[in-house]
C-alpha cells in the first residue's frame, strides 16, 4: 500500500489498510466466504496475492459481483450447492454502532451476505474509520430486500410503520438483486433498538430481508490514519 503522504489518508487508503490486515484471521486450509463491496475488493487482492505464494484457501462469495472477481483473481470459490463449513466470512458494512450491529446492504448483496456471516464460525468486519455512527440509520438507510411480486402493498405496509421507503433504482431500471428481488431504501428515525426494527420488518408477508446485523460480528478491523486497528471485543457501555 502506498504510504505517500497526499493519499495516506483517504477512504479507499483506509479501506485497503483494513482489508489487508483482516488476512490475518485467513489460515491454509480454510474456508473463507468473501463479502461483497469496495473495501472486499482490497481483501480480494491482497488474498490473490498470497494464493499465488502458495496460500490454499476456498472462497464463498456472497454475490455474482464478488464470485466474478475472485474467478479472475484465481481463487478457488466452493460451488453455490454445497453444504458449506466456512471457517471465517470477511465483509464490510454501510454503518457500524458501537455495539458492533451493522447496516448492510448498499452494493445490494445483503441475504447472502446474511447466510453467510450466520452460516461462519467468525465473522470479521472491515470497515473505514468513517463507518463507525453513534447509531445506526443517521446517515445511511436502511436496506430491506422484497419480493417484486405486490411490492407496492409491501412498501405501504413499512411506510405504515413510520418509514420513508424508496425502491431502489439503478440506470433508470428497477434494481434486481441476484435473487432477482427487489430493494427498498429505507428512511426515518435513527434505529436505537436493532433487533426490534428488524424483527418488526422482517414479519411483514414480502419482505425477505433485513439488512440489520444484529449480534453476528465477531472481530472489527477498522482503518484509520493511526492505521488498520483489530478489535475482539465491543467497547463496554
Amino acid at each position: 500500500m502506498s504510504t505517500d503522504s497526499s493519499s495516506s489518508f483517504s477512504p479507499s487508503s483506509l479501506k485497503q489498510a483494513a482489508a489487508e490486515k483482516s488476512l490475518e484471521f485467513i489460515q491454509d486450509g480454510t474456508t473463507v466466504g468473501l463479502g461483497t463491496g469496495s473495501t472486499v475488493r482490497y481483501l480480494l487482492e491482497a488474498l490473490a496475492q498470497r494464493v499465488q505464494e502458495g496460500l490454499r484457501i476456498q472462497g464463498v462469495p456472497t454475490s455474482q459481483e464478488t464470485a466474478a472477481l475472485a474467478a479472475k483473481l484465481n481463487i478457488p470459490l466452493v460451488d453455490d450447492e454445497a453444504a458449506w463449513e466456512i471457517d471465517v466470512a470477511i465483509d464490510g458494512a454501510d454503518e457500524i454502532d458501537p455495539q458492533w450491529n451493522l447496516i448492510k446492504g448498499g452494493g445490494g448483496a445483503l441475504l447472502r451476505e446474511k447466510i453467510i456471516a450466520a452460516n461462519a464460525k467468525k465473522f470479521v468486519v472491515i470497515v473505514d474509520a468513517a463507518k463507525q455512527v453513534s447509531a445506526l440509520g443517521l446517515s445511511f438507510p436502511l436496506p430491506v430486500e422484497v419480493i417484486p411480486f405486490g411490492w407496492p402493498s409491501t412498501a405501504r405496509k413499512i411506510e405504515q410503520l413510520g418509514y420513508q421507503v424508496t425502491l431502489r433504482e439503478k440506470n433508470n431500471q428497477t434494481f434486481l438483486t441476484d435473487n432477482h428481488n427487489y430493494i427498498f431504501d429505507l428512511k426515518g428515525e435513527e434505529f436505537n433498538i436493532p433487533s426490534e426494527v428488524a424483527q418488526q420488518i422482517l414479519a411483514l408477508p414480502g419482505v425477505v430481508e433485513v439488512g440489520l446485523f444484529v449480534g453476528m460480528t465477531s472481530a472489527l478491523v477498522v482503518g484509520s490514519p493511526q492505521g488498520a486497528i483489530v478489535y475482539h471485543h465491543p467497547p463496554v457501555t
